[in-house]
């Protein structure tokens, strides 16, 4: 495993074969997918930390969805990657749509966990408050929105019966950079949806049948826009996907690499 910057963009790459580009979400790193390793291990993925999250903190001016697709081309780029799986995780999976929407000729499959094509009208006042209480308390601020994330966006099982996915989850959001992660938050309070209708490529989408960021419902509605896609929702799982089922998730991006590719 190495890790190397692309224009301030932290970008680990580890084994060979088939590329894969893992894009993670809002208060994540590139460690939300160790957990999918195992199924990877015979591809090279590439696993960035999004400008203003992780290791890739040190970053000028406002912070957008087309930004972060941008600077996907570009790591994309710098490392040779012209065909690509691409796997995706909340605010991530908005990116990798409209990657799919702008460069089809790079995106080989998507395989996204809590899929969403933009935050409901509704949302977007919260996430932009959030993004204000990181900016204006800093550390203090950001514990505090890891404390109510655990509660909002993990399942009732995981809270029970999972104190190291509580601990990761706490972790990644505590250990961000309170400035990019809140202007994370306002490049996630301004998504616009990208057009599932012109996504040609197999598609998965996975999420939790307590994910309230990405209910059942709503990713079935999307999963009926885009010809041929799979949808697969896990028990008892909330919206951090690869952290509190990582063995599920392991299973079903095993059957959709096999059924479909």
């Amino acid at each position: 495993m190495a890790t190397q910057f692309v224009e301030r963009i932290a970008v680990e790459t580890d084994g060979s074969g088939d590329d894969v580009l893992l894009i993670h979400g809002l208060g994540g790193t590139s460690n939300v997918w160790v957990p999918l390793m195992p199924t990877l291990m015979r591809h090279r993925t590439v696993r960035p930390d999004l400008p203003g999250s992780g290791r890739s903190a040190r970053v000028e001016g406002p912070l957008t969805i087309d930004r972060f697709v941008q600077a996907m081309l570009r790591v994309c780029s710098a490392l040779n990657v012209e065909r690509a799986h691409v796997v995706a995780h909340s605010m991530g999976t908005i990116v990798a749509f409209h990657l799919a929407n702008v460069a089809p000729q790079l995106v080989r499959s998507l395989a996204l966990f809590g899929p969403l094509l933009s935050p409901p009208d509704a949302a977007r006042p919260g996430l932009k408050a959030r993004g204000e209480k990181a900016r204006s308390e800093g550390e203090p601020g950001m514990q505090a929105i890891a404390d109510a994330i655990v509660q909002s966006a993990t399942s009732s099982d995981t809270r029970a019966r999972q104190p190291a996915a509580v601990a990761m989850v706490r972790e990644s959001l505590m250990r961000q950079c309170a400035d990019g992660y809140a202007r994370s938050c306002d490049a996630l309070a301004g998504a616009q949806p990208a057009d599932p209708a012109r996504i040609a490529c197999p598609t998965l989408m996975v999420t939790g049948d307590e994910d309230a960021i990405a209910p059942p419902q709503a990713v079935r509605l999307i999963g009926e826009r885009i010809a041929g896609a799979r949808v697969e929702i896990l028990p008892r799982c909330g919206h951090w996907t690869t952290i509190e089922k990582p063995g599920e998730c392991n299973d079903a991006l095993k059957r959709f690499y096999v059924r479909r590719l």
